[in-house]
């Protein structure tokens, strides 16, 4: 019986602890479930990806209202990075061959206006210059004896007719007077008269005759008088455009010579140059290239971009050598055809093959302001412009 007791009294005990013992064992795997590992990140996980999203959704907020921001304040601008400094550049070649006897110049020097560049050498220039003052001075000569000759024929000439017409006037007299001493001696009798004197008459009527022919043949020659003073007129004119000729033939050696000095035409920088001294150098061979200062931007905008761009607007210019520098301008005019339309081989689109490909049209941009007048940019640089359109 005790022993069937004691079991019975250990079971009661047991079952008094077994609730404690539960709740501990609960206790147990709460604390180990509390402190696993995934158990944590799914605890701490909620409230850091609910800040994540804000962050994102806030930077997304902020993109847009910047983008918003900078279409607005650029909605109504150009800008290309096809785009290039142009200026003015003249290209320096001998009239007149040579050698060159003085350079004055380096490469890159600047030069202004007037300056003697180089010289070639004025000896033969000057022997020529000097052969065609002779030839005027002989044709000047020439000239001036025709118009004494002409001052001459003037008054020799119709003075010859008036002498030739009172010569013709005598002859004729005498012939009427040999006639009637004819008449006379054939008339009378022969017993008044000789045989002698019948022929003396005779012969006199015909000597008579004979002179008033030659006289006859005098008044026609000397009533040629006006074309002979005409003809002597034109020797004159002859003479005269022989020394217009001299004189012309006279200034172009003049103008040879002049030519042996090279002087700049305007101010600029010398590039290119491919002359020294002793180079012996051609009519029309180039020696070397002078950049004006005039410079402007030439611009390739893509044709979408043209549709409200006018000229006078207003242009800011960013220059890829000198980023510091900031010049401003304006649209001084766009050009009447695309870069492709004015190249060496223009596309040709009627072949069937055609692909369309956006144009670019050369924009001529004037430079206003920010410009160094003493040291304008270099010809071809990078520039991006940016055009405030209407």
């Amino acid at each position: 019986m005790e022993n069937d007791s004691i079991p019975k009294a250990d079971s009661a005990q047991n079952a008094d602890h077994a609730p404690v013992a539960a709740g501990a064992a609960a206790q147990g795997e709460s604390a180990s479930q509390n402190n696993s590992p995934g158990r944590t990140a799914d605890v701490r996980g909620k409230p850091a990806s609910k800040r994540s999203q804000a962050i994102l959704i806030l930077v997304v907020f902020i993109i847009v209202i910047l983008g918003v921001g900078w279409w607005f304040l650029t909605r109504n601008q150009e800008s290309t990075d096809d785009a290039f400094t142009e200026g003015n550049t003249v290209s320096m070649a001998a009239q007149v061959s040579g050698y060159v006897e003085e350079l004055h110049i380096q490469d890159n020097a600047y030069v202004k206006r007037g300056d003697l560049l180089l010289r070639i050498d004025p000896r033969d220039y000057v022997t020529r210059r000097d052969r065609a003052k002779a030839q005027l001075g002989l044709a000047q000569a020439q000239y001036d004896q025709a118009e004494v000759q002409l001052t001459l024929a003037q008054t020799q000439y119709p003075a010859q007719l008036d002498q030739a017409k009172a010569q013709e006037a005598s002859a004729s007299a005498a012939l009427q007077r040999a006639e009637q001493s004819y008449r006379r001696q054939r008339s009378v009798n022969a017993r008044a008269t000789t045989q002698e004197n019948i022929d003396a008459a005779n012969a006199q009527l015909r000597d008579a005759r004979a002179t008033l022919q030659s006289a006859q043949a005098q008044v026609r020659i000397a009533s040629q008088a006006s074309q002979q003073v005409a003809e002597v007129r034109t020797i004159v004119a002859q003479r005269k455009q022989q020394v217009e000729q001299a004189r012309a033939e006279l200034a172009q050696a003049e103008l040879d010579l002049s030519r042996t000095e090279i002087r700049a035409p305007s101010d600029g920088w010398v590039a290119r140059r491919n002359v020294q001294v002793g180079t012996l150098v051609q009519q029309g061979s180039a020696m070397f290239t002078l950049v004006t200062l005039d410079r402007w931007i030439t611009a390739n905008f893509k044709e979408s971009q043209l549709d409200r761009m006018q000229p006078g607007d207003k242009v800011d210019i960013e220059v890829d050598a000198y980023p510091g520098l900031k010049l401003s301008g304006h649209v001084d005019s766009i050009q009447q055809g695309s870069g492709s339309r004015f190249s060496a081989f223009p596309a040709e689109n009627a072949t069937g093959n055609f692909v369309k490909v956006v144009q670019r049209v050369p924009v001529k941009i004037v430079i206003d302001e920010g410009l160094d007048a003493k040291q304008p940019l270099p010809l071809g640089l990078s520039v991006i412009p940016t055009v405030t359109v209407q």
